[in-house]
C-alpha cells in the first residue's frame, strides 16, 4: 500500500487507525516516522514520504515519534493472511527466529537460500532481515526498559542484542533517547509493577474486536492445569526456547491487557508474538467484514457482532493432539482426554495464582506413552500416536512459517485424518484465514438454519463468495448455536 501516495495521504490526514501497521509516514523535515494515527498535525504533503516498514524507516535515517509510538504499532495484516516465503519470514522474524538462529537459520526453515531471503524482504519491505530483526530487537527491549527494573546489561541481551554498546547505540538511534531516559519518563507515567517479575504490557489491534467469541472459545475448550478463565482473564502456560512462562489476557474497549511472567527475559519476544497470533490481534476486521457483509445471509450476523477473530494457539503441535482427541466427541470430554495426557506427561510449574500446573507435553515427552492407557477408540490411538511420531521426529512442522497447502496435503495422509481434522488445523494452528470447515455439526446447523446449502460440496461452493476470508465466516456462522464458545463466561 505504501506506493499508493494519495491512499496514504489521505489515511494519514484522516488519522485513520485502521492502516496503522500497514505503513509508516516519515516525514523529510524532522526526520521521525510515524503511524498514519498520529495524533499531531499532519505535514505537509510535500513532505511525507512512505515505508511499508519501521525498519526501512529506521535504515533511511528516521527515528520513531514520541507521540504515536510506532513501534506499538499492530502488525501487518497482510503477512497472516499470505503464505509466500516473505509473509512466512515475517512471521519467524516477529518470533524472534533471526536473534536465535540468525540468518542462515531462517533461510534454512523456509527452503531458500539467505541471498534470496535478503532479496525478497529488500524489495517488497524495504530492508533485510538483519534490520527487520534489529527494529524487533529495539521494541523489546523498549517494553523490558519501560516495563521491568532489569538492568540495563540483562535487557540488551534479553533483548537479543550481542552487547551493552549495540544495545545503546541502536535505543539512541531509534528513540532519540538513551535507554535511562526512556526508563525515566515511563516512570513518571507508569504504576511500578504489582508483582515483582511480572511484565506488565498493552497489545494494541485495529477496531473492531469482538471478545466474546474469541475469549469464549478459549475458555469453553481449556485444558484443565494448562489453561483457565479467572478474574476476567484466559490464562495459560507457555512452552518457549529458554524456558516456560505463565500469561494472562484481558480484553480490553482498546487494547489487550497482558500480565507475563517469565523464567527467561529472552524469551519475551516470542511470547509476545505468540500472544498476538492466538488472539489473531493483526487481523484487519473492516476489510473481512466488509467482504462477508456482502453475502445477505451473512450481513445480519456480522452487523449484530462485527470484529470477530479466528482463535488461534500458541502451539501447532499441540493444537493437532487436542484437534485428534476433539475428533467427533463432546468439547467436555476432548477437555478431559487433553487433561489426563497433561496430567500423566505435562511438566509441572509453579503458579502463585495457583490454577495452572502443568506446561502441556511436547510430542517428543508424548512419542513414548502406552496407547493401551488411552482411554480412546483403538482407531483413534493410533491416529493419535502416529501424528505424535511424524511431529517428534521432526517429518511433520505446524509452525506458523508452514506452506498451508503442503502442510495440508502431509495431514491427509495420516490415519484418521479427515476434512475437518486437516481444515481446523489448519485454521487455527497454521493460521490459514481460508480454512472452511464445510463438514463440522455447528456449521451445518446454521447452514440449515440461515438457509445457505446443506451438503458440504454445496455449501463450499457458495462459501467461495467469501474468499478468502472463509475462517472468519465460521466464526459467524458458529454464532448461530447457542454454544459456551460464543459468550465470554460469567
Amino acid at each position: 500500500m505504501y506506493t499508493d501516495t494519495e491512499r496514504c495521504v489521505r489515511a494519514v490526514q484522516s488519522k485513520d487507525a485502521r492502516f496503522d501497521g500497514w505503513f509508516f509516514t516519515a516525514v523529510l523535515t524532522t526526520r521521525i516516522y510515524c503511524r498514519p494515527s498520529c495524533p499531531v498535525v499532519p505535514p505537509k504533503v510535500e513532505n511525507m514520504t512512505f515505508y511499508p516498514s519501521a525498519a526501512a524507516c529506521q535504515q533511511a535515517g528516521f527515528r520513531a515519534c514520541k507521540r504515536c509510538r510506532p513501534d506499538t504499532s499492530p502488525g501487518s495484516p497482510e503477512w497472516n493472511a499470505r503464505a509466500d516465503s516473505v509473509a512466512r519470514a515475517m512471521r519467524l522474524i516477529g518470533d524472534g527466529v533471526v536473534d536465535r538462529e540468525g540468518v542462515p537459520g531462517l533461510a534454512a526453515r523456509l527452503g531458500y537460500s539467505a541471498r534470496q531471503i535478503e532479496r525478497q524482504l529488500l524489495a517488497e519491505l524495504g530492508a533485510g532481515p538483519l534490520a527487520l530483526a534489529r527494529a524487533q530487537r529495539a521494541q523489546t527491549a523498549r517494553l523490558l526498559i519501560e516495563t521491568t527494573e532489569l538492568a540495563m546489561a540483562d535487557v540488551a541481551f534479553a533483548a537479543g542484542f550481542s552487547s551493552v554498546r549495540t544495545f545503546n547505540d541502536t535505543v539512541r538511534e531509534v528513540f532519540a533517547l538513551a535507554p535511562s531516559e526512556l526508563r525515566t519518563r515511563a516512570a513518571r507515567s507508569a504504576k511500578p509493577p504489582a508483582t515483582p517479575g511480572v511484565i506488565t504490557l498493552r497489545l494494541p489491534y485495529r477496531a473492531p474486536l469482538n471478545p466474546s467469541n474469541l475469549f469464549g472459545h478459549l475458555a469453553a475448550t481449556a485444558v484443565p492445569g494448562v489453561e483457565e478463565w479467572r478474574d476476567g482473564a484466559y490464562r495459560r502456560t507457555l512452552t518457549l526456547p529458554y524456558g516456560h512462562g505463565i500469561v494472562a489476557l484481558t480484553p480490553r474497549p482498546d487494547h489487550i491487557a497482558c500480565r507475563l511472567s517469565l523464567t527467561d527475559p529472552r524469551d519475551l519476544t516470542l511470547a509476545i508474538s505468540r500472544c498476538r497470533w492466538l488472539l489473531d490481534l493483526d487481523a484487519d476486521p473492516v476489510a473481512v467484514d466488509d467482504q462477508l457483509r456482502a453475502d445477505p445471509l451473512l450481513a445480519p450476523l456480522v452487523d449484530k457482532a462485527p470484529g470477530r477473530r479466528v482463535p488461534r494457539t500458541v502451539d501447532g503441535a499441540e493444537f493437532a493432539v487436542r484437534a485428534v482427541l476433539g475428533q467427533q466427541v463432546s468439547t467436555a470430554a476432548a477437555r478431559t482426554h487433553a487433561a489426563r495426557l497433561v496430567t500423566a506427561h505435562g511438566v509441572p510449574v509453579d503458579d502463585p495464582e495457583g490454577g495452572l500446573t502443568h506446561l502441556f507435553p511436547t510430542p517428543e515427552a508424548l512419542a513414548g506413552l502406552d496407547p493401551e492407557q488411552l482411554a480412546l477408540p483403538r482407531s483413534r490411538r493410533t491416529t493419535l500416536t502416529t501424528l505424535v511420531g511424524a511431529l517428534a521426529e521432526g517429518a511433520l512442522q505446524l509452525g506458523t512459517d508452514t506452506d498451508w497447502e503442503r502442510t495440508r496435503a502431509e495431514l491427509i495422509t495420516l490415519p484418521g485424518f479427515g476434512p475437518w481434522t486437516v481444515e481446523v488445523i489448519a485454521m487455527r494452528a497454521l493460521g490459514d484465514p481460508d480454512a472452511f470447515l464445510p463438514t463440522d455439526l455447528g456449521i451445518r446447523r446454521a447452514a440449515e438454519e440461515l438457509g445457505l446449502p446443506s451438503t458440504p460440496a454445496a455449501l463450499t461452493a457458495r462459501a467461495a463468495a467469501w474468499r478468502p476470508w472463509r475462517a472468519y465466516a465460521v466464526q459467524y456462522l458458529w454464532t448461530v448455536d447457542d454454544h459456551p464458545i460464543n459468550h465470554l463466561p460469567v
